[in-house]
């Protein structure tokens, strides 16, 4: 382990990149090991199609596999530019759908090994879950420090997803061959690792999250002065990590935090600036560098903060909402489109 002195001049143990990428798993082999051998989805039994979406190319589907709730995410993958040689080859069968002049249409098979398709499975998956996945019409929160404290704080606490699979990471129980990155400090550090939605290969894509070791951080309302060496270490060394790992400079990244996030232990994401995401809405995410700077201007400013967020007509914290009255009170057009863009991104 090297030592690296933090933006606040404060010496802090951590371990290498390399030692980071090429951690093995713990010696009681409790850790996960990435697996290569091919399953099919035999047993599996859809019971409906819960979202679809044919511009971004994904499927959600309901099914149940030994008596279980399983959520299953099929999403169309992006080209790989390096393997042109092989799509445009006699391996491809191409089947016209359509000519005219010289414009020519076809239906293009690709060989098995470039025609993959990301497959997410949740198994077993509960009601939370599925309610998640599933299209639904959506509303705006204006969210009061009020409000917070008197409807999305006790939703929090008592309503929230499990967040084991969190601390499995930080841990290193799990996916610690994953891991590009860590600062071991339990105050200011955290682990920096590849999000599941991205493929590891295409950089316009890129999309990490970093995690922090601080337990009890629920989200952007629990930030203030303290927590400034946390975030600038987040911000900088996590940014640092990427350029010299991947070839991105911070000027080609966008780093942000979400609220509502996804999962209720503090963690900041990591894309591309090409990557289109719409995890990126105006009404999800915060740029760490403006949370940052409005925490130095105000200790408290977002725990005074109203914060403006979207919710689904099935989440519970919709139902929380409108029971305390809420879109009778504030009875602007909140709704939004069904439509709106959702992924597993989200």
């Amino acid at each position: 382990m090297n030592t690296r002195t933090n933006v606040y001049g404060q010496n802090m143990e951590k371990e290498t990149i390399e030692k980071a990428k090429k951690r093995k798993i713990d010696e009681d082999g409790n850790g996960d090991k990435a697996r290569e051998e091919s399953v099919t989805f035999a047993g599996f039994k859809v019971k409906a199609v819960i979202n679809e979406n044919a511009r971004q190319k994904y499927l959600f589907l309901h099914c149940r596999k030994n008596d279980e709730d399983a959520v299953v995410l099929l999403e169309k993958t992006p080209f790989d530019s390096s393997m042109t040689d092989q799509i445009l080859s006699d391996n491809t069968k191409i089947r016209e759908t359509l000519q005219n002049d010289i414009y020519h249409t076809y239906t293009a098979f690709l060989p098995e090994n470039l025609n993959g398709v990301k497959a997410t499975v949740i198994c077993p998956a509960s009601e939370k879950h599925i309610k998640k996945y599933t299209e639904q019409e959506s509303f705006v929160i204006q969210e009061t420090a009020e409000l917070y404290t008197k409807v999305t704080l006790p939703y929090l606490e008592k309503h929230s997803f499990s967040t084991q699979w969190v601390y499995n990471i930080l841990e290193k129980k799990k996916e610690a061959d994953r891991i590009v990155f860590e600062n071991s400090d339990p105050d200011t550090g955290f682990i920096l690792l590849p999000d599941m939605k991205w493929d590891g290969k295409d950089l316009n894509s890129l999309y990490l999250q970093a995690i922090v070791h601080k337990h009890g951080l629920k989200s952007v309302r629990d930030l203030n002065k303290s927590h400034l060496p946390l975030l600038n270490n987040i911000l900088e060394e996590g940014a640092d990590v990427i350029d010299q790992e991947y070839g991105i400079p911070k000027s080609k990244l966008r780093i942000y935090i979400h609220y509502q996030p996804s999962y209720y232990h503090l963690h900041v994401h990591f894309n591309h600036i090409n990557l289109e995401s719409p995890g990126f809405d105006a009404d999800r995410a915060h740029l760490l560098v403006d949370v940052i700077e409005n925490i130095e201007m105000n200790d408290s400013y977002y725990q005074d903060k109203t914060l403006v967020y979207r919710v689904r007509e099935q989440d519970e914290l919709y139902k929380l909402y409108q029971d305390e009255g809420y879109f009778v009170d504030f009875p602007i057009n909140t709704s939004l489109s069904s439509n709106s863009s959702f992924t597993a991104a989200s």
